[in-house]
């Protein structure tokens, strides 16, 4: 997969691709990445990319002609490619947008908004989609571009050491996860719950799909209203009295 990142601030991403997964996958060939700096197609001497906002008010505005000819430089990959700004305004970034994008797309291209946003023009002609992160401002997209791209390079295939790592994680079936815990077995008094050291893993799993669900009840009960249950597990949940307090959320109410 080849994700291309449009910036007026391209050292930005220097450390942060160069660390962790997301550099593992690109030294592996999944991933590629490129790094473009939207002052290089600007004009004049200043190479300026933003100027007053039309009708007035406060900050400045991404001028349309640098971000176009920015973009017209960036080498297409693939035939499915999509062009997303990175927007306080955008759809709501989730697991399930990450998925999408990773499995029905050859080509990211991210483009990391600044000031008071990017004039509308440029949006309506060449973008497919604006994305946030979260229901706050930051001072640019960088940072949102960032959190995009390693949720999106953990779910390419072999990104991961562990196959099963991506489908576990929090939200991918919209769950939380369950806690976790490692050596030494007594921690400041507290253990480790003895049936984590059963051996028996049909137990094991009952126990943390039931962690997952209290603690989703507890923390995110909207998520629940994307829970699939099998038979097996509503008859856990019932058992654990779990089910009436499941299905409740899922309606949107409190049990």
């Amino acid at each position: 997969m080849r994700i291309d990142l449009l910036s007026i601030f391209p050292d930005f991403f220097t450390t942060p691709l160069n660390e962790g997964i997301v550099r593992r996958a690109i030294l592996a060939g999944i991933l590629d990445i490129g790094i473009h700096n939207i002052r290089e197609h600007a004009t004049g001497p200043h190479r300026t990319t933003d100027d007053r906002p039309y009708g007035g008010g406060e900050g400045m505005v991404m001028k349309a002609e640098p971000l176009a000819a920015c973009l017209a430089a960036v080498p297409r990959v693939g035939e499915r490619r999509r062009v997303i700004l990175m927007s306080p305004r955008g759809l709501p970034f989730s697991q399930g947008r990450a998925q999408d994008y990773a499995t029905n797309c050859d080509q990211l291209i991210l483009l990391c908004g600044r000031y008071e946003g990017v004039d509308e023009r440029f949006t309506a002609r060449f973008v497919d989609e604006a994305c946030s992160i979260g229901d706050y401002v930051l001072s640019g997209g960088e940072l949102a571009a960032l959190v995009v791209v390693d949720a999106v390079c953990r779910l390419l295939p072999g990104a991961l050491g562990c196959a099963d790592s991506a489908e576990k994680d929090s939200f991918s079936r919209s769950l939380l996860k369950h806690h976790q815990y490692t050596r030494p077995p007594l921690f400041a008094g507290m253990t480790v719950p003895g049936v984590l050291l059963s051996g028996d893993h049909a137990a094991v799993e009952r126990h943390r799909f039931l962690e997952s669900v209290r603690l989703t009840l507890e923390r995110r009960p909207d998520l629940l209203a994307g829970l699939s249950l099998s038979q097996a597990e509503r008859k856990l949940l019932h058992r654990e009295g779990l089910l009436a307090a499941v299905e409740a959320a899922q309606r949107g109410r409190t049990a």
